[in-house]
């Protein structure tokens, strides 16, 4: 009877244990400077989408759009550049995360003025603008954020 021979456990590495050493050696500042980039082009379409269809109603509703290509510039620089992640890209992450914010309050004032307010909020939540869509623009800007104070690889 042959036996299988493990390693022992202390040489066997983990999926975590790989992402967090990511996170120790700086490699994941520039992979999620990568998502940022890319999460502010995907919402930004969503946004322009979502708003192009209340005809953009307010001319506030431009303001996420706009913010999209450049949370994805900074993004974009911000992985290439150590110089740019740790200026540009914390900069166009807290316009972004301020925006989203606004967002959610706007879109909860709306949802107070559709007929009936927040006295008939199951049918308003449903039919007026998305109360908690803005907050995911708000996660994207949040990531770049997080990315712009992880350490980098050197």
């Amino acid at each position: 009877m042959m036996r299988v021979r493990r390693k022992p456990s202390s040489t066997v590495r983990w999926d975590i244990d790989r992402m967090v050493g990511n996170v120790e050696t700086g490699r994941f500042e520039r992979s999620l400077s990568a998502l940022t980039a890319a999460g502010a082009l995907v919402t930004a379409a969503e946004i322009y989408f979502e708003h192009d269809s209340a005809s953009f109603g307010n001319k506030m509703m431009w303001v996420p759009v706009a913010l999209g290509p450049v949370g994805a510039a900074a993004g974009v620089a911000g992985f290439f550049s150590r110089r740019m992640a740790k200026t540009a890209l914390p900069i166009a992450s807290a316009a972004i995360v301020a925006n989203g914010l606004q967002g959610t309050y706007l879109h909860a004032r709306g949802i107070a003025q559709k007929p009936g307010g927040w006295r008939n909020a199951r049918y308003n939540l449903e039919m007026g603008p998305p109360l908690l869509a803005p907050l995911l623009v708000t996660m994207v800007g949040g990531m770049g954020l997080l990315a712009a104070v992880l350490r980098r690889e050197r």
